[in-house]
């Protein structure tokens, strides 16, 4: 097994918006921390090394495109990202894999994580397929109760497939079995994906909140905001394609009808003015299906959405 938990971006060598790069968790200082998850626990072979494994790498690389200069107005955010604040945000590298051991990644990035929320106000993960966030989901235990709130074109509440349990259809029936997970809104689901009816039952039978895509087309993102409780520790969990494809077309399973990036800013923002949003990973992106970079800026997007105003809501004060 790798001695070290996570390893340098790959090549080219580029963190998230330039920031410092810190793989020594022990001496960690950091308000907010960047992390990749680049390997999931795959249902079939050919999904080990999947393009969605490189995408940590295509948001770092397209995220030099944002970050030219961090000290412009941002009309997202209201200003300039850190808001001339002392905020110390750091990129925290990949974690690494173990070709001969398939379980080695998930153990490393539990590891990671509980290291990194240890020390660091907010962790912000970069996939992978929806299977990676599971053991992140796991290191959140001492900081919970926890409200899961998901964005995603499927329901992903299956408990096996081909007897994988934390792969990219499973994580919320995952979410579902720990304690400190109080609550769960899943917003954006349309089409078709893994779940059958029972899957669905399952899923609201636990008290899951269901919002499908058209949900929010018709009635907007703060009606879904207004059934979410205030006053809590939130952890958003957004697979890729659960945004419309005109805003994030880089995914395996494109479905016309997904979120808008207004509807994903004005989810993100909300949240942080409705409690503290703890975590957030964005999964699933396929790169060599993107054009322009576009869904990996929009990825970055909505991280410098949940940075810029989070530091002005005050978090790391």
């Amino acid at each position: 097994m790798p001695e070290k938990l996570v390893q340098p971006p790959r090549h080219p060598y580029q963190t998230f918006l330039n920031f410092p790069l810190a793989t020594e968790f022990d001496k960690l200082d950091a308000h907010i921390a960047i992390l990749g998850l680049p390997y999931g626990a795959p249902y079939r072979m050919s999904e080990v090394t999947n393009d969605q494994t490189n995408a940590p790498t295509a948001v770092r690389v397209a995220s030099a495109r944002l970050a030219q200069a961090l000290d412009r107005h941002d009309f997202d955010i209201g200003g300039p990202l850190l808001a001339g604040k002392d905020i110390k945000v750091v990129d925290c590298g990949d974690v690494v894999a173990d070709p001969w051991d398939m379980h080695a990644h998930y153990r490393n990035a539990e590891a990671a994580a509980k290291k990194i929320l240890a020390r660091a106000g907010m962790l912000i993960s970069i996939g992978g397929d929806h299977g990676v966030p599971i053991p992140i989901f796991r290191a959140l235990e001492q900081h919970g109760p926890i409200t899961m709130v998901h964005v995603d074109a499927h329901l992903d509440w299956r408990d096996e497939v081909n007897g994988v349990k934390e792969g990219y259809s499973n994580p919320f029936r995952r979410a579902s079995e720990m304690k400190w997970i109080e609550g769960m809104f899943q917003i954006g689901l349309r089409g078709q994906g893994s779940a059958r009816p029972q899957e669905l039952a399952d899923a609201k039978a636990y008290g899951s909140q269901i919002f499908t895509a058209y949900d929010v087309l018709e009635q907007g993102m703060e009606a879904v905001l207004k059934r979410i409780p205030d006053g809590r520790r939130y952890y958003l969990s957004i697979d890729a394609d659960g945004v419309d494809p005109s805003v994030m077309p880089a995914v395996m399973a494109p479905c016309p009808g997904g979120l808008l990036y207004h509807h994903m800013r004005t989810l993100i923002h909300g949240l942080v003015k409705k409690g503290r949003v703890v975590g957030m990973d964005i999964v699933e992106i396929a790169p060599m299906y993107d054009h322009n970079d576009l869904t990996s800026i929009a990825c970055g997007r909505f991280i410098m959405n949940l940075i810029g105003t989070a530091v002005r809501a005050g978090y790391f004060e």
